[in-house]
């Protein structure tokens, strides 16, 4: 049977709970509808995470993005939404999004979005945070 969107996120246990290391992922081919037009808006989206108990699960990541396809949604919005419901999914020490769109009317938008888990010192984040800040104005 073939896939279906889903907004379900699923986890698993983080294999190396007692360290702090970084998930990254790339989602080229983000897709959801202008809330103004209807027409499809197109981004990459980027995710650093240093989990803490738990890790997303790959596939339900990618139903979970697919479920937007069909959504109206200011960039804004929704780089927010999905970044709080991975938090409420995951609750990880530190989590970054950043939404690159594609042009539209002569313009890309990045949208970043972070989040921090209270009592985790940031002094204590791994240095791809700064990496990730440069890469994201690529």
């Amino acid at each position: 049977m073939p896939s279906k969107p889903s907004t379900t996120l699923e986890t698993f246990p983080n294999p190396a709970p007692r360290r702090d290391y970084r998930i990254h992922m790339e989602v080229p081919e983000f897709t959801c509808l202008c809330p103004k037009t209807g027409q499809p808006d197109f981004a990459t989206l980027v995710l650093d995470y240093v989990p803490d108990r738990r890790c997303v699960e790959l596939k339900s990541l990618k139903l979970y993005v697919w479920s937007f396809r069909g959504k109206g949604a200011f960039h804004e919005a929704v780089t927010n939404q999905i970044l709080d419901d991975l938090v409420r999914a995951l609750a990880p020490r530190y989590m970054r999004l950043t939404a690159r769109f594609y042009v539209r009317g002569g313009i890309f938008t990045t949208v970043v979005a972070e989040h921090t888990k209270r009592g985790w010192k940031k002094s204590s984040l791994p240095d791809f945070i700064e990496d990730a800040r440069s890469a994201s104005t690529r």
